[in-house]
């Protein structure tokens, strides 16, 4: 069986951002490793794997923190404070990052800097591009971090620390934080809710959106279709 890295939000939750209790045993149960790839703080996927019961192998920030339990190392990627550049001439420019007085968003946050997208993308686009940045819009947040920086990154540190090729993987996902690993994964999947970049960069799209689409996804890495 492949190695299955996937997503949180819009992948293994419901349209709601709650996990979907469906998906627990799927990957409880996998036979092969399984990496949880997101855009959150490494606190995040960190206790999720904790809750879930399956070991910790993560890939946060969009490829900024690695860490596997395999071999106890973390790693960091991107340019916090270029990131936290960007941001400041955005809140400058009289915009907020809309999350409120207390940033648990940011907090605990340490390659990237992450915006709410009830905030305007473009200025903070344009302030990226001119400080030499990218953001992501996952349709959850807008990332600002570095342009080397992206799950895919991730993904071949964490293939060569398991032992094993990118090629080897299956990958969920919903967003365009997802297309880079979709290319390098021997076979991904997007949820037939994900963005038009994660589904040009899928080799197959489900019929099911979020959670479900994560089930129908396994069930068809798993007959090898």
């Amino acid at each position: 069986m492949q190695p299955l890295a996937v997503d949180i939000d819009g992948t293994l939750t419901d349209d709601d951002r709650a996990l979907d209790p469906r998906v627990v045993e799927p990957l409880r149960e996998w036979p092969a490793p399984v990496v949880v790839a997101t855009g959150k703080a490494l606190p995040y996927p960190v206790g999720l794997c904790e809750f879930l019961g399956i070991p910790i192998r993560v890939i946060a920030e969009n490829g900024g923190a690695v860490y596997l339990a395999d071999d106890d190392e973390l790693e960091f990627h991107g340019d916090r404070e270029a990131a936290q550049a960007v941001v400041e001439r955005y809140e400058a420019a009289g915009h907020e990052l809309g999350w409120g007085e207390v940033d648990f968003v940011n907090r605990w946050r340490e390659t990237e800097v992450a915006v709410s997208v009830d905030q305007p993308l473009q200025p903070l686009r344009d302030i990226a591009a001119s400080e030499g940045m990218h953001v992501f819009d996952t349709g959850y947040a807008y990332h600002v971090t570095a342009p080397d920086v992206d799950k895919s990154r991730g993904l071949r540190s964490v293939a060569r620390r398991l032992g094993y090729d990118p090629a080897d993987f299956a990958a969920v996902g919903d967003s365009e934080n997802d297309a880079g690993m979709f290319e390098l994964a021997g076979t991904a999947y997007a949820v037939a809710n994900a963005d038009a970049t994660a589904r040009t960069a899928a080799d197959g799209v489900t019929e099911g959106s979020f959670a479900d689409g994560f089930l129908e996804a396994v069930e068809r890495i798993r007959g090898g279709s």
